[in-house]
């Protein structure tokens, strides 16, 4: 059981239970104030100390998108209202972030060009902002005054102002985005006055008995920005004017510098939290510093805390993953956690554009509404099958027997986790293990009979009240020529014994498992050397979300990966893989070939199933392969069980319909 983790602390007037709270999240949910209010009532409940919510831009102009919430507009009090009161019934406490994107701000929201400290291309929004001029730069600062005051009045416990992550603030404190002569810019010095005025303006409007948390950025990690001696002397600056807590950001949506992708190790940036806790120190200005980025259970959390290297952490996606991760740690139930894996998918990526906001091992998120967790009594004889426990039968298992249906959970192989049991091998993916570690100790928790290595046949099912198939996929094959004996395998041979393929690998395909593939052999001692990528198409890495994609990529390329897009296999010959590019056919020498040119579905039982009138529905990969990807795989596994569930229980005896389901 954590320790320090579990000891009270202050961020100035503001007294926290514990030192986990629950770091701001963007959730494209602003348009539906009861879903909002329930996604936040579940964290509350489930013990974090604190809430930060998603960035309420205090301008048109300052917002992230066309969806974000904007404070300073009649509509925020009626969708803000319901959080509030779901949050503070629960006995939660919660801060509105101010936010203000500056140049990450898109035209195309609202029609408004944004406005930045200087005409500074952005390779985010893609665009050149407009320069402030000083009544519009007075006008933000009533903004972000008035915003906070509007905070105060409806009842937020606090305000946390949005000064990292390459935003307005920050793009003021940075050399490379601020390129005024006047008292906002020149040198260090001034580049800290439009900071410090925002904390002034905000300070101003509250009064000094009013919580303030102010996030800043540690390290921007942009060619050309502050350094860390400047991001460090700006957070003394900002303790010494009054703020309560600096809350530390890590990096640029600009940035090559991975900071929140999976293979960032855990709590790799807490050092730089730490760093600037020893600044406050130092200077005699000592605030609590909350540090973040790739701590995703309270044992890394306690480590940090221990370390010094900060007075509380900050866990958003965790939270997104299992709104209980507090409550059941502080059970000593740490087991039955379900982990955060850092995979973006669901979450970040779906942040960076309009759609809503959730999690891929926790499907539930953001949708609490429209899955309510209630548990009700089933018939003995009303049990159900779920044949294939890879991510879409794990949890089609997981919401029956949540809702009290009586689950059997059949897997050909000896252990769960389908194809998450491969990505799990991957070096940075280590964290795709937790969610099977989740699955393995909830589902017997919950009263469902995992039986491995077990393949019934449709006379064994016959008996079930419903059988539901997620028996996944295959790989795709590849036909192709053969000359000689040289090796040919799919990848999931190459994922169980990597060390054995020779020293020279050819990979034909290049989409998300096959980039997997290559991280995993490139870091298997004793593995291949000489590694490459072929796919006929003209993309490396299609399908891995966007906020991944260019960090494996670029973690490839270091590692010495040769990719070859817009390359056809024509043959296997004892020498190698004949392949025709554009321009020529030429011989990529080889020891093996690897297929991981995408999967096909598996589905031997269907058609027995429906022959003999036995009631099933097909899910995740063995419905269809194509685009197919882990999110889709737990939605269906969530919408399917939950369906299901409901007719099963209708006491019409709809239960007992010999229809599959939709």
């Amino acid at each position: 059981m954590p320790d320090r983790v579990f000891t009270p602390v202050s961020l100035g007037p503001l007294r926290l239970a514990h030192r986990i709270m629950m770091g701001s999240m963007h959730l494209n949910r602003e348009d539906d104030p009861q879903a909002l209010a329930a996604f936040y009532r579940e964290r509350a409940a489930g013990g974090a100390a604190l809430i930060v919510t998603g960035g309420a831009a205090v301008s048109r102009t300052g917002a992230g998108g066309p969806n974000y919430l904007l404070i300073n507009e009649p509509e925020a009090a009626a969708v803000l209202s319901p959080t509030l009161e779901a949050v503070h019934g629960a006995g939660g406490k919660i801060a509105l972030q101010l936010f203000h994107a500056g140049r990450y701000a898109f035209e195309s929201s609202y029609g408004l060009r944004p406005a930045a400290p200087s005409e500074v291309y952005s390779g985010f929004s893609r665009a050149v902002p407009a320069a402030m001029t000083q009544q519009q730069i007075e006008a933000v600062l009533a903004d972000f005054a008035a915003g906070a005051a509007q905070a105060q009045s409806l009842g937020f416990d606090a305000v946390e102002i949005m000064g990292s992550e390459g935003y307005l603030i920050n793009q003021f404190a940075s050399p490379l985005t601020n390129l005024r002569t006047d008292g906002w810019g020149g040198d260090p010095q001034r580049r800290q006055s439009f900071p410090l005025a925002v904390l002034a303006a905000v300070r101003g409007a509250v009064g000094p008995a009013y919580p303030v948390i102010y996030r800043t950025s540690g390290a921007d990690f942009v060619a050309g920005s502050s350094t860390l001696e400047e991001s460090r002397a700006l957070a003394v600056a900002l303790a010494a004017a009054g703020a309560d807590a600096l809350n530390i950001g890590i990096g640029w949506h600009e940035s090559r510098v991975p900071s929140v992708q999976a293979l960032v190790p855990h709590g790799h940036w807490m050092g730089i939290a730490g760093s600037i806790r020893a600044a406050l120190a130092g200077a005699g200005v000592q605030v609590p510093v909350i540090g973040s980025n790739r701590i995703n259970s309270l044992h890394l959390a306690e480590q940090a805390l221990s370390a010094g290297q900060a007075d509380v952490v900050s866990m958003a996606r965790p939270f997104l993953a299992d709104p209980e991760i507090v409550a059941k740690t502080r059970r000593g139930q740490a087991e039955l956690v379900n982990t955060c894996i850092a995979c973006n998918e669901a979450c970040i990526d779906r942040s960076l554009g309009t759609e809503a906001v959730s999690c891929l091992v926790n499907p539930r998120a953001g949708r609490e509404l429209a899955f309510p967790l209630v548990r009700s009594v089933s018939a003995p004889d009303l049990r159900v099958a779920v044949v294939g426990a890879g991510p879409a039968g794990l949890q089609a298992a997981a919401t029956l027997a949540q809702a009290g249906v009586p689950v059997d959970l059949y897997e050909e192989s000896d252990g769960i986790g389908g194809q998450f049991r491969l990505a799990g091998t991957v070096p940075g993916k280590e964290d795709f293990l937790q969610t099977i570690r989740y699955f393995r100790n909830e589902l017997p928790r919950l009263g469902v009979r995992i039986r491995p290595c077990e393949s019934p046949g449709a006379e064994a099912l016959s008996g079930y009240a419903h059988v539901i198939l997620a028996t996944g996929v295959r790989p795709r094959p590849v036909p192709l020529p053969r000359t000689g004996r040289l090796p040919v395998r799919d990848y999931r041979e190459a994922f169980a014994a990597p060390a054995d393929l020779g020293r020279r690998v050819v990979v034909i395909g290049a989409g998300g498992i096959a980039v997997d593939l290559a991280r995993l052999l490139t870091g298997t001692p004793g593995g291949p050397a000489d590694v490459t990528l072929l796919r006929r198409g003209h993309r490396i890495g299609e399908g891995i979300g966007p906020s991944t994609r260019w960090a494996v990529l670029q973690e490839l390329a270091a590692a010495g990966v040769r990719t070859l897009p817009g390359t056809t296999p024509l043959e296997v010959t004892p020498e190698g893989l004949l392949v025709a590019t554009a321009q020529e056919t030429v011989l990529l020498p080889a020891d093996t070939v690897l297929l991981a040119a995408g999967q096909v579905p598996h589905n031997p039982l269907h058609s027995a199933l429906l022959h003999q009138r036995i009631p099933c529905t097909v899910i995740g990969g063995a419905l269809d392969a194509s685009g197919l990807n882990a999110v889709r795989a737990f939605d269906q596994g969530l919408e399917t069980g939950s369906l299901l569930a409901r007719e099963l229980q209708q006491p019409s005896g709809v239960k007992r319909s010999r229809t599959p389901l939709p």
